[in-house]
């Protein structure tokens, strides 16, 4: 009979132990939940895209403003032109409804401090875990940076240097300006899996610029380009969207 209390009382004891051990774990995980990024074009907001229905709410456009469609509102993130290496860590205002082919609306100041091309308007997007970095607040920093770089002493400044930086930065925006853009549609395991994936896309969409690379032995890519800018993707993404492929991340050549 103690034999048997002992027994019982064991069991209790190791009931217990593995239901915290559970709490433990659980609560890891969500510490250790995936941050959101995002390779693509940005939607420039202007109030015609509001009146015309393609996007659902507004944005002001002369502060340093985004809307995302899945990110959450006051979510920390970076977006980062990598063109110029120009960077804005901010909060999402709100979250809105826009063509999926956009990555994020963003603010046309934005869009300016960032130095994107409009034409090509290329970012990329970073979730920001909390209290990590500094947050632009509504264009006040640009202000502030702005007034700062006029007070700085320019006659220290050789015009030899500004000549030879002029010309760097052309020739690296002549280098920049003939990469091209690819569609990734999936990674695959199996080589033959992505094969017959395109086979059944051709089908359905007779799309002929459709590839497969082989990232290493466990891994094969579906995508397709390339492109030389957003308006030559634009019909090939629609043409993906419109058989279920959504969210499809666009990623420039290295």
């Amino acid at each position: 009979m103690i034999f048997l209390k002992k027994t019982l009382y064991l069991l209790v004891i190791l009931f217990l132990t593995n239901c915290a051990n559970y709490k433990v774990e659980k609560s890891k995980s969500e510490i250790d939940k995936k941050l959101y990024s995002s390779n693509g074009f940005a939607l420039i907001y202007n109030d015609d895209l509001y009146s015309q229905g393609i996007v659902n709410k507004k944005l002001f456009n002369d502060e340093i403003v985004a809307m995302h469609s899945i990110v959450k509102k006051n979510t920390t993130i970076s977006i980062i032109n990598p063109i110029t290496s120009k960077e804005i860590t901010t909060k999402i205002f709100k979250q809105a409804d826009y063509p999926k082919i956009f990555n994020i609306v963003i603010s046309k100041k934005m869009a300016e401090v960032l130095e994107l091309d409009f034409n090509n308007p290329y970012v990329e997007l970073m979730e920001v875990k909390k209290n990590e970095t500094f947050i632009a607040k509504k264009g006040t920093t640009f202000k502030e940076e702005k007034n700062v770089a006029l007070k700085a002493p320019v006659e220290k400044i050789k015009i030899d240097n500004l000549s030879t930086k002029k010309i760097s930065k052309k020739l690296e925006q002549n280098n920049n300006d003939k990469k091209l853009f690819f569609l990734i549609i999936s990674d695959f395991y199996y080589h033959d899996s992505a094969i017959d994936l395109k086979k059944e896309l051709y089908i359905k969409t007779k799309l002929n610029n459709i590839s497969i690379k082989k990232i290493n032995d466990k891994k094969y890519r579906l995508y397709a380009g390339p492109f030389k800018n957003f308006n030559s993707l634009k019909l090939t993404y629609i043409s993906l969207n419109k058989i279920g492929f959504n969210d499809l991340d666009i990623i420039r050549e290295q």
